[in-house]
């Protein structure tokens, strides 16, 4: 029998069928299915390299897809640029504001569609038609004044003015909140609910899940580029979320478990290399303590945008400390460089291979020795003898292929560029090396080879570091595993009997308390 009490559910406003698109030697989305309802707030989850982007690009017209429809109000449509997607009524406001802060509020909200008198830009008009928007929004903003003049979290608004100024049917917002204080989310949660009651179908991409659970209506997941799953977010808890983004790796290298517990038990009172205090920077990290000893796989377990990168790039010299304090040994250090890092023997690998790492154009040899080349200086060149010798061990040592040290990098797959980039750094012999997501995106032989390196350099006294989404990963190599969660540290601990499934209850539910148990030895 047919339930006549039910009001009939909505048709989507947008759908993407079977959406796949690829890259060279990557499937960036592979069948995805995604859809949206008018007057409903959509969260797309997914660790980094899910493909959240790819697909927003694919329904924006910055990309094409291989294959796959997207309908947009029940009409197939193809888009083949982000203007194309605006005429229709797709709006996407990006995470840093790309208005001109030198103009009106007013001229940046009807930038292109300004109000014309006799061939002139009609400027009453155009702020009256402007004020209206601001005042649909709850806004009380000037239009007459410099956008400049306001604060990030006002100019954010104005651009989701801008955005809705269109008679948007669909908004996008890419991290809104990423530099927002918790009242500024506030007032962004009231204008987000005002455009829903509206009818507007809103896509919020955010990597807090209090935020995701208390604005939206719907959560699509993705992992690697495929599809887990369309779900309400009031049926869907945030533990079982959390394991739907993670995942489960393949069960492989459990003997390297087994050898980092020995290595542990053996260690006995070990040296402490490294002790950060009260380190953070505004806007990217809360302060917080870590302490690193001397052959000791420190891994850092989180949800993407949760703070494990930020504090890597913090004890790596990569962004400069707002606040704290860092000891190698018994001295105080600054580590407001790379090269200051260098300095001190601190080694950092970016999770962004191709953009922070290798050099595409350069060939293995040249990707190899450049990092100590630049310790040394560009005025002391290595000689090409040396640079041979280096690259060869190296080559072997990981087992590069091809073996070819006059290969160029970008023609090596993406393990092989993670080896030679892991190459570069151990060629300075670093006493901490920190790795941020070494095994992103390549294959399982690959990745086994690097969780081997890993473990055998910390048996020879090297500090780990170690970031992965992968939470095998973060168990099978830490001795001690700091769990981060919203930018703050919520626990430190001793990898003993750790299981997943307490780890995804401290990311999913971490207090902001921080628990230690034996960071501070």
């Amino acid at each position: 029998m047919t339930d006549t009490t039910r009001p009939p559910a909505p048709e989507p406003v947008v759908e993407m069928t079977d959406i796949s698109i690829s890259f060279p030697g990557v499937k960036a989305l592979d069948g995805v299915s995604f859809r949206m309802f008018p007057g409903e707030v959509h969260s797309l989850m997914g660790e980094n390299g899910a493909g959240k982007s790819t697909l927003i690009k694919a329904l924006t017209g910055v990309y094409q897809a291989d294959s796959g429809t997207i309908t947009l109000g029940g009409d197939e449509v193809s888009f083949h640029s982000t203007a194309q997607a605006q005429d229709a009524g797709i709006s996407t406001v990006y995470q840093e504001v790309n208005l001109l802060p030198n103009l009106s509020v007013a001229e940046n909200i009807m930038l292109g569609r300004e109000p014309r008198r006799f061939g002139a830009i009609d400027t009453r008009r155009m702020r009256l038609q402007a004020r209206d928007v601001l005042e649909g929004l709850g806004l009380e903003v000037d239009p007459a004044s410099l956008l400049g003049s306001h604060s990030l979290a006002i100019q954010q608004l104005i651009a989701i003015a801008r955005a809705i100024n269109i008679d948007a049917r669909v908004l996008i917002l890419d991290e809104p909140t990423s530099s927002l204080d918790a009242d500024e989310v506030a007032e962004l949660f009231r204008i987000i609910r005002s455009l829903k009651e509206s009818g507007v179908a809103i896509l919020f991409v955010s990597h807090f899940l209090d935020q995701v659970y208390e604005i939206a209506d719907r959560l699509t997941v993705l992992r690697n580029g495929r599809l887990v799953g369309e779900y309400l977010t009031p049926e869907l808890l945030r533990i079982d979320l959390v394991q739907k983004m993670i995942g489960k790796e393949i069960a492989a290298l459990d003997d390297l478990e087994q050898r980092v517990r020995e290595t542990e038990a053996d260690a006995g009172d070990p040296t402490i290399f490294l002790r950060a205090q009260g380190v953070g920077r505004r806007g990217a990290v809360a302060p917080v303590d870590v302490t690193i000893h001397e052959g000791e796989v420190v891994g850092f377990a989180g949800l993407l945008g949760s703070g494990r990168t930020e504090v890597a790039r913090l004890l790596g010299g990569i962004d400069r400390v707002d606040s704290g304090s860092v000891a190698i040994g018994d001295e105080q250090a600054k580590l407001r460089t790379p090269r200051q890092a260098l300095s001190r023997r601190i080694a950092f690998s970016s999770e962004n291979r191709r953009s922070e790492g290798v050099v595409d154009e350069l060939t293995v040899r040249d990707n190899i020795v450049l990092a100590l080349q630049a310790d040394r200086g560009w005025f002391r060149p290595i000689p090409k003898k040396r640079q041979d010798e280096l690259a060869q061990s190296y080559i072997q040592a990981l087992n590069i292929r091809p073996a070819n040290p006059d290969a160029i990098v970008r023609n090596l797959s993406g393990g092989n560029q993670q080896k030679v980039l892991l190459a570069r750094w151990l060629a300075v012999a670093p006493r901490l090396l920190i790795l941020d997501e070494p095994t992103r995106g390549i294959d399982i032989g690959a990745k086994a080879e690097i969780q081997k390196l890993v473990v055998s350099l910390a048996e020879n006294g090297m500090s780990v570091v170690y970031i992965s989404a992968e939470l095998e990963e973060v168990l099978r190599l830490s001795h001690r595993i700091i769990v981060m969660r919203d930018r703050q540290k919520v626990a430190d601990l001793v990898n003993d009997d750790l299981t997943v499934d307490s780890l995804l209850a401290l990311i999913a539910e971490g207090s902001g308390d921080d628990t230690d148990t034996g960071a501070s030895a």
